[in-house]
Formats: C-alpha cells, sequence, structure tokens
C-alpha cells in the first residue's frame, strides 16, 4: 500500500475512512438536488448527466501552489444551483490538501467548465497547453470523454470523480464510489458467515442496472441466486415474487436510497414476509436516518466506508471554511494528496504503471486502487444498521489482496 497523504507535523492523520455516499454517489453523475452539507440527500442516486439549467458566467482560472509539476484540476464552478456548490466545496477541499502536505512540488491550474462538454475540452486545452501533466476532473460523467479525447492524444493521464463507469477506460481513472465496490464486498462479507442463498429487489433504474450485474457476478462466485426481481414506482408485484422463494434464501439484497429502501421493506412486510428471518444486505446508500429510523430494517448489513475518516475531514474544513463539506469533497482532497505523494518520484510518476498500483494508495475514505481498466476497487467496512446509527461488524481492510 502507497499512502499518499503527508500531512504537516501536527495536523491529524488524514489516512482514515468516511461515510454518507448517497449524496455522492448521485452528485458524480449529475443529480441536481444535492445541497452543500455532509448530510444533504438527493432523490436519485444515479440523476441525470449534466446539471440543471446554463451555468453563470465563468470563473477566471486560478493557479494555486509554487511546485514545478503542473496539475489540471476541472470543476464546474459555475454551474447552476447545487452543482456550482459542491464544486467550489470540492475547490476548497483540493486547497486544503496542498496546505496540509509539506512543500508540495506542484502547481494546481484550476479550471472552471461550467459542468459542460464543450467547457471541459476548452479548459482541458488550457490546462495542457500551461504545461498540465495530469488532469484531475471532470465532475460530470458527459464531460469526461471531451477531457480524454484531448489527453489521450498527449499521452496524459486523467483522473475523472464520474461514477459512470463506461467512461473509464485507457488514461482515465474514476476516484469516485462506483457501486460494484458496495456489491462484492457486502456479498463477500455475507459468504464468510454462512450466506451462500440469496434474493434480491433492485430498482428499475440506471443504479439498478449496474448493481445487477455486480451481484449476479459475486453472488456467482460465492453462492446462488434463489430469486430476483427489479420494480419500478409500484413494488407490490415484485415484492410479493421475491416473497415466494425466501424460504431457500439466506440473504436478501435490496439496494436503493434510504427512503426507496423503507418502502421496499413495507412492500415486503405486506406480502407477509417476516424480515427478522432473513438477513438483510444493501449497498452505502442506506447510510441515511431513514433506514437507521426504520423497525425492519434493523440489524441490516451494508459496505460502506468506515465513518471516522470523513467525521476528521469534516471537522478540518469546518475550521478552516466555516461551513461543512459536501461528502464528494473528499474524492479532490484525496486526488490532490495522491498527485502530492507521486510527484516526488520520476518521469513516470503519473504513467498508468504507477497509478495501477496493485498495493493501492490510503486516502480519507480508505484504501483504494486503480484498475487497468480505469475503474476502481475500494476497500470498505461491513456496517450494521442500528436505531439512530450504525456501527461496524467488520473493519476495513488493512491491505489489498492480489
Amino acid at each position: 500500500m502507497v499512502g499518499p497523504l503527508n500531512p504537516k507535523p501536527g495536523s491529524p492523520d488524514a489516512r482514515l475512512s468516511g461515510p454518507t455516499r448517497r449524496t455522492a454517489v448521485g452528485f458524480i453523475l449529475g443529480a441536481p438536488l444535492l445541497g452543500a452539507c455532509s448530510g444533504s440527500q438527493i432523490s436519485n442516486p444515479f440523476g441525470p448527466s449534466q446539471p440543471e439549467g446554463p451555468p453563470g458566467p465563468q470563473q477566471q482560472p486560478l493557479a494555486v501552489g509554487t511546485g514545478q509539476v503542473k496539475v489540471g484540476l476541472i470543476l464546474p464552478l459555475s454551474a447552476a444551483g447545487n452543482a456550482g456548490v459542491a464544486a467550489q466545496s470540492m475547490k476548497n477541499a483540493a486547497e486544503m490538501a496542498l496546505a496540509e502536505f509539506q512543500n508540495p512540488n506542484i502547481q494546481l491550474l484550476i479550471k472552471d467548465d461550467g459542468g459542460l462538454p464543450q467547457g471541459a475540452q476548452q479548459v482541458t486545452q488550457q490546462a495542457l497547453g500551461e504545461g498540465a501533466e495530469i488532469i484531475l476532473g471532470p465532475l460530470f460523467a458527459a464531460s469526461v470523454p471531451a477531457t480524454a479525447q484531448l489527453t489521450r492524444a498527449r499521452g496524459v493521464s486523467v483522473i475523472a470523480f464520474s461514477t459512470d463507469s463506461s467512461v473509464a477506460g485507457r488514461g482515465v481513472y474514476l476516484l469516485s464510489f462506483l457501486p460494484e465496490s458496495d456489491v462484492n464486498r457486502i456479498v463477500d462479507y455475507s459468504a464468510s458467515i454462512g450466506k451462500k442463498s440469496f434474493a434480491a429487489l433492485l430498482p428499475d433504474n440506471a443504479y439498478g442496472n449496474v448493481v445487477e450485474a455486480a451481484f449476479k457476478q459475486a453472488v456467482g462466485r460465492k453462492g446462488r441466486l434463489v430469486a430476483f426481481e427489479k420494480y419500478a414506482s409500484d413494488r407490490s408485484a415484485a415484492a410479493r415474487t421475491v416473497a415466494q422463494s425466501l424460504g431457500s434464501a439466506d440473504a436478501l439484497f435490496i439496494a436503493d436510497d434510504g427512503e426507496s429502501v423503507v418502502a421496499t421493506a413495507d412492500a415486503l412486510i405486506a406480502a407477509g414476509v417476516n424480515l427478522r428471518n432473513i438477513q438483510l444486505l444493501g449497498t452505502g446508500l442506506w447510510d441515511n436516518p431513514r433506514v437507521y429510523a426504520s423497525a425492519p430494517l434493523q440489524g441490516g448489513l451494508y459496505a460502506a466506508p468506515d465513518p471516522s475518516g470523513f467525521r476528521a475531514f469534516s471537522g478540518r474544513y469546518r475550521a478552516k471554511y466555516g461551513a461543512d463539506p459536501v461528502r464528494t469533497a473528499t474524492l479532490a482532497y484525496d486526488a490532490v494528496a495522491l498527485v502530492a505523494a507521486l510527484s516526488k518520484q520520476g518521469s513516470q510518476r503519473f504513467a498508468p504503471e504507477t497509478l495501477t498500483n496493485p498495493s493501492g494508495f490510503a486516502g480519507i475514505d480508505g484504501l483504494f486502487r486503480f484498475r487497468s481498466d480505469g475503474s476502481n476497487e475500494r476497500g470498505l467496512a461491513v456496517m450494521k444498521v442500528a436505531s439512530g446509527g450504525s456501527s461496524p461488524v467488520a473493519g476495513s481492510p488493512k491491505s489489498f489482496g492480489a
């Protein structure tokens, strides 16, 4: 494992992990309802691929730091509404990472793409023209290919923040919360405690499609699938169908956001299911007050970063900026921390073989590593739902397996 963070003496150790990703997963794809604080909620974890409304006046480029290694940071700073608010929080986190390092040899070239592909292309060209050796961002999925088209021609790597795996690829790595990591962790843990027969109820939307593929693959490795249904707005029919097969299942996987998980549990109860007789499983979207307040979901297990890292980061952020960070702010912090550490290496510091180090890196949200296909793997904890919150039943791994 390579630890990219090297805080100044006396500053809190940031090599920890963090929680609440309902906000993060949705926003990185562009969900428009993200609030500016870490506990804000959105209605759809995979929202539209662009912010709603036209951007405001483009913010002027900004160079931060005096190091010799130039790093482009592309964010939708002038995007409408909460997209711009979140981008500002990520910019703050990036500058905070720079400030917490001792003499980092990097200069951040901060660019505003307005949340639009044409803006991303324009500012990527600017950053490359100014000598950027790597690009951090963009945030929105639709803007990543516009950046990648230019960077690939120059042999420059990109670390983007989108959760849409389809935009990853050669030279384009995603530092984001991918649903596949949640699914693999919770299925692997369930199998380790003896759960071998799985049932699932998933939403019929983009998030559900991604989770479905990962879940079926993971279950195929660890056990067997005895029931699987997807639902739209009416969950009752799907719940009744799954209910008929739960007698032969050890675990029931429900992957949706907090309010929808509660509604799905209610539909299962209405179909005659006693949820206390089966182990409930979920993803990081379960990190939600509505889930914790639901009696039928008590004891359910889900995969997520350990909460301690984000709490520590949030405290430092509030002390510096007087406000709470958005949940995606840790991505910008970890991206800058990573390139600051790698900048000390030689000419191959941002080469694919460096970025895809199988030992991975340690960040605020725990371990992560990039795969050669541009996706990532995260070391996640397994959390147990309890009244008023959650508690870890299995900690985040200290290192990656082979």
